[in-house]
């Protein structure tokens, strides 16, 4: 069993946004350690790699803890891409960046030639403004973990780069930075694909179309978890829901809602009979599919002795599979219609592509298993069964192999204020050493097992397939009540 290091168990949770923070130093003392002898088992590979990431556990923490405190939203991450360029960097490795405006990424050759290898942290953050490390200008606050990710990423870089170990293994590792996980700020990121700085409004989405996954065959990352969500220390989902993004937008007629109201369209009474009808749609929802519909009012009106002429919704239709997605997605277009029909008003209805639904890897996940269970005891994995969540890792599974778990170490409610992490070692440091020994058991022996995955796990969908199918979802319709009657 590997000893983990159990060190600096401080709590960071109560730390503000104005909290003093240390200068990043990313040059702390030589970082490869070499390799005599030539190839060394996995259990040697592992033991260096968990000794070199403790080794460097601190810079980890802080470089967590500093994205921690100052949040950035998708594709605005600027400094948080930085930081995770400087680190890699440090380790003598060649960085591209500006993928998909913030995206950073790197791929290191190991001894032989073999399948490439991605691991993958988040760059982004939520709108949560009453976190009490919000951004007070954007809202921007960490209420999800990503921070956690990036410095997991980052550890499995300086654990496998910085042990020495990659000469014994097969293949290449990516690690990889990517942008805008969330699905937030919709009418900033329908800017940016006006403007064609984007096409997708999800971060791997516009990744998979720039073709930055085209010279990866596998990937994976680790999603942080609250007691809330998790009741050991890790485990895994065998599936997360999908979903696309519904805007509609009621366009009625303005009139003084006091002295003439019968000569206005009152677009906001439109919204309500939409959200009625969506409402009612829900028993007609089946079970297995896991169907969520969770929608806002962004714009209710101007005045309130104007009749409302403009008002706008938007939802996510999550749902298990997307024949479960494509037939709720058509359900609240219907309700839409009949919100605009009642009033005589008129719906402009867009529907964007969302995320695909997540199908972790058998393989992988067994792997990362086995992995966790060197630190801590079976009772402390979980098998989730399916989340109602969504990951634009579904995007991912569907073109290759991919596996998405959940480590502990953090409290609350995810995007919710009271989030943060009670347990820096569990949240930061034994996510790294996980993802990295997992990628040795994938690139040891030749790569045997990744080439048994890549030869026995075909994806749902081509690259091609896949783009052909986000391109088809995306649609607009205007439905004008008046001209049904």
């Amino acid at each position: 069993m590997i000893v983990q290091r159990r060190g600096a168990h401080r709590s960071l949770t109560g730390a503000g946004r104005d909290a003093v923070r240390m200068p990043l130093d990313v040059r702390q003392g030589p970082l490869l350690i070499e390799v005599k002898g030539g190839t060394v088992d996995k259990a040697e590979m592992k033991r260096r790699v968990c000794a070199e990431i403790d080794r460097r556990a601190d810079l980890l923490i802080q470089v967590g803890q500093d994205i921690y405190h100052d949040p950035e939203l998708g594709f605005k991450e600027h400094r948080t891409a930085k930081i995770a360029a400087e680190v890699l960097q440090s380790l003598d490795l060649s960085v591209q960046t500006g993928l998909a405006v913030t995206g950073v990424k790197t791929v290191v050759d190991c001894g032989s030639a073999g399948p490439t290898v991605a691991v993958l942290g988040e760059l982004d953050s939520l709108l949560v403004p009453d976190h009490p490390a919000a951004n007070p200008e954007t809202g921007a606050a960490h209420c999800c973990g990503h921070n956690a990710q990036i410095a997991t990423m980052l550890g499995a870089a300086v654990g496998l780069v910085g042990s020495g170990v990659l000469p014994s293994l097969s293949g290449r590792v990516a690690f990889f930075a990517v942008p805008a996980e969330e699905y937030v700020e919709i009418e900033y990121r329908n800017e940016l694909r006006r403007q064609g700085v984007i096409e997708f409004l999800g971060g791997k989405s516009e990744l998979i179309a720039r073709g930055a996954f085209d010279d990866v065959d596998m990937a994976m990352m680790v999603h942080g978890a609250s007691a809330q969500s998790l009741k050991g220390k890790a485990g895994v989902s065998a599936s997360n829901n999908g979903f696309v993004g519904k805007q509609a937008r009621f366009i009625g007629k303005a009139a003084h809602a006091g002295g003439a109201p019968d000569k206005g369209i009152n677009a906001l009474y439109a919204a309500h009979v939409a959200l009625a009808a969506i409402n009612a749609q829900r028993e007609t929802f089946r079970d297995e599919d896991a169907i969520r519909v969770h929608p806002i009012i962004t714009r209710g009106g101007d005045l309130v002795n104007v009749i409302p002429s403009d008002v706008r919704l938007e939802s996510y239709v999550r749902g298990k599979t997307i024949e479960g997605i494509e037939s709720a997605s058509q359900k609240v277009d219907r309700a839409l219609r009949a919100g605009a029909l009642a009033l005589g008003a008129k719906v402009e209805i867009t529907t964007l592509p969302g995320y695909l639904p997540l199908i972790n890897n058998r393989a992988m996940a067994d792997a990362f298993k086995g992995n966790f269970l060197e630190f801590y005891p079976e009772s402390e994995w979980e098998e989730t069964g399916h989340r109602s969540g969504s990951t634009d890792m579904g995007d991912i599974a569907h073109i290759m192999p991919a596996l998405h778990p959940y480590v502990g170490g953090f409290k609350g409610t995810a995007h919710g204020a009271d989030w943060g992490i009670e347990d820096p070692e569990l949240a930061y440091i034994l996510p790294a050493k996980l993802m990295a020994m997992t990628v040795i058991d994938l690139l040891a022996d030749g790569a045997t097992l990744a080439k048994e995955i890549l030869d026995r796990d075909k994806p749902p969908m081509t690259k091609d397939e896949y783009l052909a199918f986000m391109r088809r979802i995306a649609r607009e319709e205007v439905f004008d009540g008046a001209s049904e009657e």
